[in-house]
């Protein structure tokens, strides 16, 4: 069974950048479409990113410009650069795959 893990989040200063990591075990990771997901305290979760597994990605209007997923099928990992940072961008960020969701990591951005 396919397991998510995420890391890499942490508090950072508005206008700073973190890199998310979200390494997968089980098999087959190069042919799972992947995505990043959100969630905001009192919002509901929203796609953030997502890329296929030929490499083909989108965005959400909200971050076009300022983060960029991407994946290592031989590390079976996949990666969510953010710069540019705003306090918006706060929340607990999930990596995402058919039915499986990670546990989350914290990204706070402080003003």
């Amino acid at each position: 069974q396919v397991q998510l893990v995420e890391s890499g989040g942490g508090l950072v200063q508005a206008g700073g950048s973190l890199r998310l990591s979200c390494a997968a075990s089980g098999s087959a990771f190069g042919s799972r479409p992947m995505g990043w997901y959100r969630q905001a305290p009192v919002k509901e979760r929203e796609r953030v990113a997502a890329i296929s597994t030929d490499g083909r990605t989108n965005y959400a209007d909200s971050v076009k410009g300022r983060f960029t997923i991407s994946r290592d099928n031989a590390k079976s990992t996949m990666y969510l650069q953010m710069n540019s940072l705003k306090p918006e961008d706060t929340a607990v960020y999930y990596c995402h795959s058919g039915l499986i969701w990670g546990q989350g990591t914290q990204v706070t951005v402080s003003s």
